[in-house]
């Protein structure tokens, strides 16, 4: 059983700069595919980025391309999601999520095993 801890998340102002963390405990964190989702008022939840057990592969999705990287620590158990250039329209709760999925990355969220409590992000315009 792997439990997945949020952290990073709050109020900042457009144009501004977040970086969000995501702890892993109790798993083998380098045997898990990474992701995180996002969640806004009235809206479905919505992948972000994924990242392969090395590190190396990623994707993110095209609404935040550019602006936001997503990267491991797989020594510190840590996932990170870096926001630059955030929109009133990135505001939203952040999941991160483990994925015991065979392929490399995965942007569907039903191949997600695990799932972390969230973080609320809010951007003020």
């Amino acid at each position: 059983q792997v439990q997945l801890v949020e952290s990073g998340g709050g109020l900042v102002q457009a144009g501004g700069s977040l970086r969000l963390s995501c702890v892993a405990s109790g798993g083998t964190f380098d045997s898990y595919v990474m992701g995180w989702f996002r969640q806004a008022p009235g809206k479905e939840r919505e992948f972000v980025a994924t990242i392969s057990r090395s590190g190396f592969s990623t994707y993110i999705a095209d609404s935040v391309k550019g602006r936001f990287t997503i990267s491991r620590d797989n020594a510190k158990h840590t996932l990170y999601l870096q926001m630059n250039s955030l929109k009133a329209e990135d505001t939203a709760v952040y999941y991160c999520a483990a994925s015991a999925s065979k392929r490399q990355t995965t942007t569907s969220s039903r191949e997600y095993d695990y799932w972390g409590q969230g973080t609320q992000v809010t951007v003020s315009s």
